[in-house]
């Protein structure tokens, strides 16, 4: 559940506001992974979304993704930012590699 300020912050542009999931720490079987052996995870749901782009003809890019979605983030890039002690990424449109349907 992102944080009530999160959810106020609104990106500009084509930028897009994203939580990553948090990565397992423990195995189905019990056995607890160490933060140095656990991968980065690559997915993550989106917070909230700018207005997209305006090209010079005045013509609105529309943003692909909408808040709630479920995305696939590369696994470097993006702008990390504190909102309230917990971490989000900004990222471009299309930086996002694609969105999970639900």
């Amino acid at each position: 559940m992102a944080s009530a300020l999160a959810k106020k912050l609104i990106p500009l542009g084509d930028r897009v506001l994203v939580k990553r999931v948090v990565p397992q720490t423990k195995t189905a079987s019990g056995i607890f992974i160490p933060e140095s052996a656990a991968k980065k995870e690559i997915e993550g749901e989106v917070i909230s979304v700018g207005p997209g782009l305006v090209t010079r003809d005045g013509n609105k890019i529309q943003m692909t993704v909408a808040p709630g979605d479920k995305v696939l983030l590369p696994e470097y890039g993006g702008h990390t930012i504190d909102i309230g002690g917990q971490e989000y990424q900004l990222f471009r449109n299309d930086d996002i590699l694609g969105k999970f349907s639900n």
